[in-house]
This record gives C-alpha cells, sequence and structure tokens, in this order.
C-alpha cells in the first residue's frame, strides 16, 4: 500500500539540533543532578537504547517532566542558532507537491517546531507536539486517526530507535535518518522499514510507493 502520510520528528530529523544539545546538555545534568557527559561517552551513548541512555545518566524517572520542560525552555529561548538540515526545504516541498499528507510529532513545543521550520511549517496538515519520551506511540495513533486513513498508509520518520519503537507500537511504518542523534548501526539493528543515508532520499523512496 502506498504512503499517504508522513509524520516527521523535528530534532536530529529535520533540525540540526544535536551540537546545541551537546552544549548544552551538562548545565542541565547539574541543575538536575544526574550524570554529567564526557565527549569521549557520545559515541558510545549514540549506540545506546533511550532506556539505557537514561540508565547510564543515572536519571531517575520521576525527573524526566521536569528535565524535558526545561529544555523546552532552553530551545525556545535558543531557537535562532538550531537550523535546518540542508535540503529540507526542498524534501519537504516535494512531498507536499506528490499529494503526500506532512505531519509533525515531536518532543518540543509547537511554537518551537514552527519557528524552526519557518515557511515550511505550511506544508504541515497536522501538528502534535510536546510528547513526553516514551509517549509518540499515542500522538501517532492519533494523527493517522485524524487524517482519517488506513495505518498502512502512514510511515514515522525519525532518528531514534524510540521513534522506531513507537511507529511499531502505532501499527505504523518506521523509516530512520543516519544523520541524527543515534548511530547507524543503532538504527539499522532495529530494522526500520526504510533507512535514509541522504536527504533527498525520503521524497524519492516515499513517492516511488
Amino acid at each position: 500500500m502506498p504512503y499517504s502520510l508522513v509524520i516527521f520528528d523535528l530534532d536530529g530529523t529535520l533540525a540540526n539540533s544535536f551540537p546545541w544539545f551537546k552544549r548544552n546538555l551538562n548545565a542541565v545534568a547539574k541543575r538536575y543532578r544526574f550524570r554529567a557527559v564526557a565527549e569521549e561517552d557520545i559515541e558510545m551513548l549514540r549506540h545506546a537504547s533511550t532506556r539505557e541512555i537514561l540508565d547510564y545518566l543515572e536519571v531517575r524517572w520521576w525527573k524526566i517532566p521536569l528535565i524535558a520542560r526545561h529544555m523546552r525552555k532552553l530551545k525556545t529561548a535558543h531557537a535562532a542558532s538550531i537550523p535546518l538540515f540542508d535540503g529540507v526545504e526542498t524534501m519537504l516541498t516535494t512531498l507536499a507537491a506528490g499529494g503526500i499528507r506532512l505531519a509533525l510529532v515531536s518532543s518540543d513545543t509547537e511554537a518551537n517546531a514552527r519557528e524552526k521550520l519557518g515557511p515550511s511549517a505550511a506544508l504541515f496538515s497536522d501538528f502534535d507536539c510536546s510528547a513526553s519520551i516514551f509517549g509518540k506511540a499515542q500522538k501517532f495513533r492519533r494523527v493517522v486517526r485524524r487524517a482519517r486513513l488506513d495505518p498502512r498508509q502512514a510511515i514515522a520518520i525519525g532518528d531514534e530507535t524510540r521513534d522506531i519503537e513507537a511507529a511499531r507500537t502505532a501499527g505504523i511504518a518506521c523509516g530512520a535518518v543516519t544523520w541524527g542523534y543515534a548511530a547507524p548501526q543503532a538504527l539499522i539493528d532495529c530494522k526500520p522499514d526504510l533507512v535514509f543515508t541522504r536527504m533527498n532520499e525520503i521524497a524519492e523512496r516515499v513517492l516511488e510507493r
């Protein structure tokens, strides 16, 4: 069945926020008293699952919503310093011109997402934001239901292993980009339906379905 709906993640997929994240993580770690990350730890953590990362950082589960809210506020203050990846606007325009509906599910706020996307935000028919760290599956289901589509017509595209897990839980296809937070091999090991190594591959491979 061809895809009619693409649900994008934002950070690490459309927005190049990983450098910003690395610059700010240890200040957040100090504020919320979890383990700071050394430069030599980063590649190891890119190969870990979200639960493994939280365990390694010794983040107490009850603190996760507090940390997420704080990170959203920081992103609001620094939104101008978080660019889109090269080719995002062209890729989104190509999908929309090909009749594909676009939606965004993100842990960031809708206001931040719209600011980062700029004029490309107008191409999206649905935003479901402020997702909890393991809350994307419910949002995927909600977006598909609002679009009145068979779940088999939807694909979620993200850059973390939890995005793949959430898509599977929601009963939709999953695509992984290799330029974001998780290491490419960590994503491949999760066996997503599609793996994208270049931005322009997204439109090419979705439309050829």
